[in-house]
């Protein structure tokens, strides 16, 4: 994807900034900055995501555009991912992928089929991993992967992680293709690498697809270059606030508590039900909308005149 610049740049069409979340399937090869930077072009200057894919990665990237960018904190904390990838035996890389420097090659040939087999579905009992030293986790404010690229020394870094479905698909040695669905957050790398230490013989991830990131899949997901090419399609593809929230409680306002809303006022818990799929009695967090619409985010919080909602995030435009 070339960078555009001058006069190529300023007749790409310009939208109205747009408010939604857009599930992009990123492509092999650029970063996730970059896609979005694609977009930004567009004239979509709010926009963010909810957890990045690295260059080598593929597949689902949750690209939130105005006031959908501040859900991200929200989509990352309690969203789970699936991934497919195919890894490598016998190699070991400074980024623990193939897009890095070799510095390690052993044998792999004594390795089995059912060793590669049993090795993934260890990964299930596995609570924590090892970051990855080029990686964007900071060390005093800098990024692993500058201090990785100065050569400058980083303490090991260990990430709480947890993994509820590790399968193969399919081995062809040294190549081992998988599936995983993991806790946001997860380094599919560092999988890789833990794996090939384990068997003695290193190994790299060599290709990565993000089929998941909640609540989408791929399956509803936008290629790059036809969004940027065609305006209309970014506009007419993006999904609403509330459809990245589905398991949220939902609470349809009156217009006049709407208005409090704005105001950032709280407004009264009243008796009528909850919606949603974890719609329970107690429940501490709910949408709140208004003709539908998502308008804030809520916490209930007691006051004396009884339980009330109070605005966490205001999502209104």
């Amino acid at each position: 994807m070339a960078r555009e610049s001058g006069p190529q740049a300023a007749r790409l069409p310009q939208l109205p900034q747009l408010h939604g979340v857009l599930v992009l399937n990123k492509p092999s090869g650029p970063t996730s900055a970059r896609c979005l930077t694609a977009l930004k072009r567009l004239g979509q200057k709010k926009i963010g995501h909810a957890g990045t894919l690295d260059p080598l990665a593929s597949g689902v990237l949750l690209v939130l555009l105005g006031q959908a960018t501040k859900l991200s904190s929200h989509l990352l904390a309690g969203g789970g991912k699936i991934y497919s990838g195919i890894l490598r035996l016998g190699q070991t890389t400074d980024t623990w992928d193939s897009q890095g420097t070799v510095v390690a090659e052993a044998p792999w040939e004594h390795i089995s089929a059912e060793d590669a087999r049993r090795e993934i579905a260890l990964w299930r009992e596995m609570r924590e991993q090892p970051v990855p030293p080029y990686s964007a986790a900071k060390h005093e404010g800098q990024p692993l992967y500058k201090l990785a690229r100065k050569g400058a020394a980083a303490p090991a870094k260990i990430k709480r992680m947890e993994i509820s479905q590790a399968d193969t698909l399919d081995v062809s040695l040294p190549f081992v293709r998988f599936r995983v669905a993991c806790s946001s957050g997860t380094y599919i790398r560092s999988l890789a690498h833990s794996l090939g230490m384990r068997l003695g013989c290193g190994a790299v991830l060599t290709e990565l697809t993000r089929e998941y990131s909640h609540p989408f899949g791929l399956d509803v997901a936008c290629d790059l270059q036809e969004v940027t090419a065609d305006p209309a399609l970014l506009a007419a593809s993006l999904r609403p606030i509330a459809e990245a929230l589905p398991h949220w409680p939902r609470v349809e306002l009156t217009p006049e508590e709407a208005l409090r809303v704005r105001n950032g006022m709280a407004v009264p818990c009243r008796s009528r039900p909850l919606t949603g799929p974890m719609a329970e009695n107690g429940h501490e967090s709910a949408l709140l909308l208004h003709r539908g619409e998502a308008l804030a985010l809520a916490q209930r919080a007691d006051s004396p005149g009884g339980h009330c909602w109070t605005v966490l995030r205001g999502l209104w435009k």
